[in-house]
């Protein structure tokens, strides 16, 4: 789903009442009715709600969902920010329309005043004071309803965004801001929805009548929903066999990082893909291969210090023929000689690769040899892992994360998935996805590999469409935790507890693709 700018949301509305026919009224009567909808849906219980509205089109759109609730049989107050006669064109004609007596303030002082306090007792606040066309910072009014919202326990609900919010910005956000407990947002989200952390709660993007050629945008920007995937994930036919989805050869582990290799095979297999077979350092093969039942092993030649030798690359490249995906990297280590093996094995390959942890830490200071040029590589950097292969510091990265990656995807003709927070999906064309799912809990050892298997995994299915395939891997990775957290705590989460969570993270995110509501 694109991301556009506040700027670009005005031009899409126009383009729709002018180049598409819908009339601006109705498109505030869909915006309205989404809140409505969301709020009976998700809140069927409140019986009292209070809708602050401004002056502008965010309060005509708390006046269409004060209708319809009131409507419903909800008890509706409208607190309005400013003098009726103030109001003009479309928020004008839906304010005439309300089926209930508006409270109007026109001062500070006055929303301390009895007959205001009074009306203020609610289940539920709506927010529809300011949108996304309001530039920070708020002052004056505005601000004091801001404030009361704030101070409040009742749950709140922003109409496009809340009030006082920046939607152009792509940091969290200080000043004067209401709280938000979920955001209906309309056509298509704007960058603060995705990078500001706007709401405790969901944030729901509603199709209020905009048709697709109209929503455009110039920042190459995305965010991965469901229904992004959804080509991608479906039901797989009655007559399918494994060599259908594909066989992924793993390569890492080394003594004592046995483990990683071995979550990034099982991975592999929860991801979807027919075979898996795990190529690591012969005295670490035994541990691998207990682990799961359901990987094939490869012992390998290896070093002194039980990483895998520069040896094996006769017997690797003899391993790689016929495979679909090499995932190159879970605890391979950094032992001089395995580097280079990992390197002359990337310069070789023909097949997709996955190259992570110390894979890509073997292109320290020679990332100019990790060329993506006329085939697909795909790689998983935390931000440490960037700064080294960018030759820049881990501030560095996390300053401009977008930035960084978008350079090196087009420098290195690869695709960048930078892990962090709202990780990041990149082709080398500059072309951005942003992902929502996820969670702090995921911040321990060994999730990146399953993040390494699960790409493999998925590519090795989708290999028609690679970068699908890597957006519905990271999607599902961050999701399965998301799961996990739910019955685990995120300080008590561990990396396989993801595993546990991948089946019901892809019956959410299926199901989450038939939804009207696009959400995260």
């Amino acid at each position: 789903m694109k991301i556009v700018s506040s700027e670009e949301m005005r031009a899409i509305d126009r383009a729709t009442s002018e180049r598409f026919g819908v009339p601006s009224l109705t498109l505030m009567e869909n915006a309205g009715t989404a809140v409505a909808e969301y709020l009976l849906a998700q809140y069927s219980q409140a019986r009292r709600i209070v809708v602050f509205c401004g002056k502008g089109n965010n309060g005509g759109d708390g006046f269409v969902a004060a209708r319809l609730l009131h409507q419903q049989g909800k008890k509706v107050q409208v607190i309005l920010l400013t003098d009726p006669a103030e109001l003009r064109g479309d928020a004008a004609s839906m304010f005439h329309k309300l089926p209930v007596q508006a409270v109007a303030v026109h001062s500070a002082e006055e929303l301390k005043m009895d007959r205001v306090r009074s009306a203020l007792a609610a289940d539920i606040y709506v927010d529809a004071v300011l949108g996304t066309g309001f530039k920070p910072p708020v002052g004056g009014l505005y601000a004091e309803a801001i404030t009361l919202m704030n101070a409040s326990h009742v749950p709140v609900i922003a109409v496009d965004i809340p009030s006082g919010t920046d939607a152009d910005s792509m940091n969290p956000q200080a000043g004067t801001i209401a709280r938000a407990n979920a955001v209906v947002t309309f056509s298509a989200p704007r960058p603060a929805h995705i990078f500001s952390m706007l709401t405790t709660g969901p944030t729901s993007v509603a199709d209020i009548g905009s048709p697709a050629e109209a929503i455009v945008s110039s920042l190459n920007l995305n965010v991965i929903t469901a229904r992004d995937l959804a080509a991608v994930l479906g039901p797989r036919p009655a007559e399918s066999n494994k060599g259908l989805y594909g066989h992924v050869l793993v390569i890492g582990g080394a003594s004592g990082k046995s483990g990683a290799a071995a979550m990034a095979g099982i991975s592999v297999l929860r991801a979807g893909a027919g075979l898996s077979t795990v190529a690591t350092a012969k005295s670490a093969l035994p541990t691998v291969a207990g682990f799961y039942p359901e990987l094939m092993t490869e012992p390998l030649a290896e070093t002194g210090e039980g990483t895998i030798a520069k040896a094996a690359l006769d017997r690797l490249q003899e391993l790689s023929e016929g495979k679909s995906v090499l995932a190159i990297g879970p605890g391979i280590s950094r032992n001089p000689q395995t580097s280079e093996l990992v390197r002359t094995l990337v310069a070789r390959s023909e097949v997709p690769l996955v190259i992570d942890a110390d894979g890509l830490n073997a292109f320290e200071g020679r990332s100019e040899e990790l060329n993506g040029s006329g085939r697909s590589i795909i790689i998983t950097p935390h931000p440490g892992e960037m700064a080294r292969l960018a030759g820049c510091s881990i501030p560095d990265v996390q300053r401009d994360r977008l930035e960084t990656a978008r350079k090196f995807a087009a420098g290195r003709h690869v695709i960048v998935v930078l892990k962090g927070n709202r990780t990041l999906v990149v082709r080398p064309d500059g072309e951005a996805w942003v992902n929502t799912t996820g969670n702090p809990g995921m911040s321990t050892g060994g999730t990146g590999d399953i993040l390494t298997g699960m790409v493999a995994g998925m590519v090795s299915q989708q290999r028609n469409d690679v970068f699908r395939a890597v957006l519905a891997a990271v999607h599902l990775h961050g999701l399965a935790g998301d799961v996990a957290a739910e019955t685990m705590g995120e300080p008590s989460l561990v990396a396989t507890d993801l595993l546990t969570g991948l089946p019901e993270a892809f019956r959410r995110t299926q199901k989450a693709a038939q939804e009207k509501l696009v959400r995260w």
